[in-house]
This record gives C-alpha cells, sequence and structure tokens, in this order.
C-alpha cells in the first residue's frame, strides 16, 4: 500500500463500528473459554492468565486440560484455574457449565465461544454426517454458550460476549461450505445479539482471525498467507477484546483489507483462493 492509498484505507474502515462506545468496565475479572485444549483456545487460556485472569477452562479433552492446567498453575500461581470436560453439542450441559463457573467464581466477566471443528470436502459426495459435526460445534455450540452467558450477564448488569470466527466468514470458498457457512452464521448471531444488547452493559465482540498455526489448519501448509504462530495470535486477540472491539480482524493487517476484498470478489476469482 503506497502513501496515497493509506488514507483512503484509514478513512475507509475508520467509519465502521470497531468499538462499543458505551461499553463498561468488566465486572469482575473472570473468564470462561470453549475449545481451550488446543490451538488458539490453549494459547488463549496462557494470555487470559498472564493478564491478571481467574479462568474456567473447556474442552472435550479432560486429560489435556489437566495437563494445561498444570502448566498454568506453576506459571500462574496466582491465578485460578478450574477445567472441566465439556461438548458444546451437548447444549443443556453448556448451561450448566456457565452457572457452574460463574458460581465458583462469584460472577464472570467474559465468556469466549471459541470451540470450533473443520472438514473440507466437496458437497453431494458423501460428508453430510461430517458438515453438519462442523455446524453443530461452530455456530450452534457457539449459539448455546453465549446464550448461557447473556443470561447470566443480564442478571448481573455486565460483561463481554466473545465469538471467535474467522475472515473466511465474509465468503464462501469451494470445498468450504460447513466451516464458511458456520462462521457466517455465527458472524450475524453476534451481529443481531450485539443490536439487542447495545448499551445495556454487555459488550459483544467477534473476533475474526486470519492464518494462525493451529491444528485446524495445519493440513494446509504452506499455503497460509501471513501466518502467525498462536502465542502472538492470542496476545493480539486479547489485545483487541480488551480495548472493548466490536468486530476485530487479527492481525489487523492485512485481514481487515482481506476480509473487506473476500466479501466482494466474484465466484469465479473465489474459486482460485483456496486452490
Amino acid at each position: 500500500m503506497n502513501g496515497t492509498e493509506l488514507p483512503t484505507a484509514r478513512r475507509l474502515f475508520g467509519k465502521l463500528p470497531f468499538v462499543d462506545p458505551g461499553r463498561p468496565p468488566l465486572p469482575a475479572r473472570t473468564a470462561f473459554l470453549t475449545g481451550a485444549s488446543s490451538g488458539i483456545g490453549k494459547a488463549l487460556a496462557a494470555e487470559l492468565c498472564a493478564r491478571g485472569y481467574d479462568v474456567y477452562l473447556t474442552a472435550r479433552r479432560i486429560e489435556v486440560l489437566e495437563e494445561l492446567r498444570a502448566r498454568l498453575t506453576a506459571a500462574f500461581p496466582q491465578r485460578s484455574v478450574t477445567v472441566a470436560a465439556l461438548d458444546v453439542t451437548e447444549h443443556e450441559a453448556v448451561a450448566r457449565a456457565v452457572d457452574d463457573a460463574a458460581r465458583q467464581f462469584g460472577g464472570l466477566g467474559m465468556v469466549i465461544a471459541n470451540a470450533g471443528a473443520d472438514d473440507w470436502g466437496n458437497i453431494g459426495e458423501g460428508r453430510f454426517e461430517a458438515h453438519r459435526a462442523v455446524v453443530d460445534v461452530n455456530l450452534l455450540g457457539a449459539m448455546a454458550t453465549i446464550d448461557a452467558a447473556v443470561a447470566h450477564f443480564r442478571s448481573k448488569g455486565g460483561g463481554q460476549v466473545v465469538g471467535v470466527t474467522s475472515v473466511v466468514a465474509a465468503a464462501g470458498l469451494p470445498g468450504g461450505a460447513p466451516y464458511c457457512a458456520s462462521k457466517a452464521g455465527l458472524t450475524r448471531y453476534l451481529q443481531s445479539l450485539r443490536g439487542e444488547l447495545w448499551n445495556s452493559g454487555i459488550t459483544v465482540t467477534t473476533v475474526a482471525p486470519g492464518y494462525i498455526d493451529t491444528p485446524i489448519n495445519e493440513s494446509l501448509g504452506d499455503k497460509r498467507p501471513f501466518l502467525i504462530d498462536t502465542r502472538t495470535g492470542a496476545r493480539k486477540i486479547m489485545d483487541r477484546i480488551e480495548s472493548g472491539a466490536v468486530h476485530a480482524t487479527v492481525p489487523r493487517v492485512p485481514w481487515t483489507v482481506v476480509e473487506y476484498l473476500l466479501a466482494r470478489l466474484p465466484t469465479r476469482l473465489l474459486r482460485k483462493v483456496h486452490a
């Protein structure tokens, strides 16, 4: 981007509502996190502890969470770290876990719906059940987490809901229909929720990462432009969350521009993006 283009980009993106102007201070330095056993979630767990949060970490693999808890309590002995096995597709269990975390901490300040799944493959080739499983985790599991969080935050008068989507929510990539659709659905769900809760004391933040080096995308190998490691990704994500961002593309450069362009590319060009 040259010197003449930069002011244009600033004018364009500076007009978007990136920060909730009515955001109150978080009521408690506590966080509930799904999908904490690997990838972005695992790095976020460490970053939260480093920033002074007591954390309630969930994932399906309890043995991995126990190992993570041991490392976190050794590194941050002043922090409270609780782990619990949770499958976000079991919606009643999600609500119980959020309630348990709130009771343990005397309230929650932040809930991060991060659990994710992926399955790339063409439609009509016998992968419907695998594709449905992606939607169950990425969209319905996140909705269950967020629904329970909002119920708690309404009773407490404030808090922050965070949903981890993806830059590819902006477009439908060939071969990635369930992933793109689930992330796009979550993005719109959060947008709708933000309108419901505006000026309520509850902040809603959408986190849309670009390529962060995680198991969910490692099969792409060197086809991951602008790749960053999970520790850097978690730090940048938390910077945006704590700033009260409404929509946080991470890293902001270059993925804000990439996201903008993806939403506008014609199908003939989108076909080449994930080739």
